[in-house]
């Protein structure tokens, strides 16, 4: 997807490229973030917000590591900011993070963001899918515009069944089913 293995990384590791110092604080995030909203006794990390829950890359170039800490070796390198990400544990200033193809690996918090995104059905990549970006939030809608799945868009809101999202530019409304980036039932609001 948008990442490399840590075997393609030996000539950019070698050259010096080290994780960024992590000095961000998480507290402008959990006003963003959500909890799935089916869970009434939900878990909370050493943040004090809700695990798991979905953030984004805040950069370009962000390196998933096999333990919680630089001295760890690098395990993939993530080249899309927005990529939408699931922390399912947080140790320290690392988060342990699950991408949209399953992968996991730690993340220093600082790399992350609360903005939300998400990825058109990812599973249908590469089949004859459509996603159809609707007017309104009902599938009798007009068709906005429609999208490939593993396009990455912004939530702005979900209530629950739908999300509205902008994509490219244009903005509309998706089944919250049709998404990896907000869970079933979840409410998100901007």
């Amino acid at each position: 997807m948008y990442r490399f293995s840590s075997l393609r990384l030996i000539a950019v590791l070698v050259a010096g490229i080290n994780a960024m110092p992590s000095f961000v604080a998480e507290a402008a995030a959990a006003t963003t973030e959500q909890q799935p909203a089916a869970n009434a006794d939900v878990q909370r990390g050493p943040s004090g917000l809700p695990l798991p829950r979905f953030v984004s890359l805040k950069s370009g170039r962000v390196n998933s590591r096999i333990g919680p800490g630089a001295n760890y070796s690098v395990d993939w390198l993530y080249l899309k900011p927005g990529l939408p990400m699931e922390i399912i544990q947080e140790y320290d200033n690392w988060r342990r993070v699950r991408d949209p193809d399953g992968a996991e690996g730690w993340v220093n918090q600082s790399l992350l963001s609360g903005r939300r995104t998400a990825i058109a059905a990812p599973w249908q990549k590469g089949k004859d899918a459509r996603i159809n970006l609707l007017a309104r939030p009902n599938s009798d809608a007009r068709i906005i515009a429609v999208v490939e799945p593993g396009a990455i868009g912004s939530i702005r809101s979900c209530d629950g069944d739908w999300c509205e999202m902008a994509f490219g530019g244009q903005s509309g409304w998706v089944s919250q089913s049709q998404v990896w980036g907000a869970y079933p039932g979840e409410l998100v609001k901007e």
